[in-house]
């Protein structure tokens, strides 16, 4: 591992952290499913009967057995499939993306590295690869242009490290992972994004 300098050009350290947290808050809404559904007091199963006379019973009035009151009556302002997908245009996101690069980098949470190669699909030799670039090291991110397959099955089985490719790479991603390792050729595919390319 060595060091690799980029242009002060090729990242925004003066944008608005608004948009930043924007345009995360975008991706986490597209990732909503919003299918979540329950059932009114119009489609419960349930008899429309009223339960008993409305007069001389002592008790308060009841009109039917699918009320929300009612054991296994419906849900009252229940949750409704819904699309919680949010938009956001390309030129923002674009400049949300140098911006997540930049604090990443400047807080020394980005990690350059010549190739990433095991000769073997073994996790032991790709953790002893990780532990001389990270000694210490939390949740980790590993981005290449593309994997080759022993790298991608021996990284599967360790926890707490993700593997993402360069032309795949989000704001999500760079936010969410505090240790990044990343190729030469991954990070001249990201920094090619970072100057034009939609996020």
């Amino acid at each position: 591992m060595g060091t690799y300098s980029i242009e002060a050009t090729d990242l925004a350290p003066r944008i608005n952290r608004q948009l930043l947290h924007d345009v995360v808050v975008m991706y986490q809404a597209n990732l909503r499913q919003g299918n979540a559904c329950t059932k009114t007091r119009a489609e419960v199963s349930g008899s429309g009967k009223k339960l008993f006379r409305q007069k001389g019973s002592g008790t308060a009035r009841q009109g039917s057995r699918r009320v929300p009151h009612q054991r296994h009556g419906g849900v009252a302002h229940g949750p409704k499939p819904r699309d919680y997908s949010q938009k956001i245009n390309s030129k923002m996101k674009t400049l949300a993306f140098q911006r997540a690069l930049f604090e990443r980098a400047n807080e020394g949470g980005l990690a350059v590295i010549e190739a990433l190669e095991v000769k073997e699909p073994k996790t032991k030799l790709f953790n002893s690869v990780l532990n001389a670039v990270l000694p210490k090291r939390g949740r980790v991110l590993i981005i290449d242009d593309s994997f080759e397959n022993n790298a991608a099955l021996a990284a599967r089985n360790i926890d707490g490290v993700s593997l993402a490719e360069a032309c795949n790479l989000s704001t999500l991603d760079v936010v969410q992972y505090r240790n990044i390792i990343v190729s030469e050729k991954g990070i001249q595919t990201i920094l090619a994004r970072a100057n034009g390319g939609e996020k």
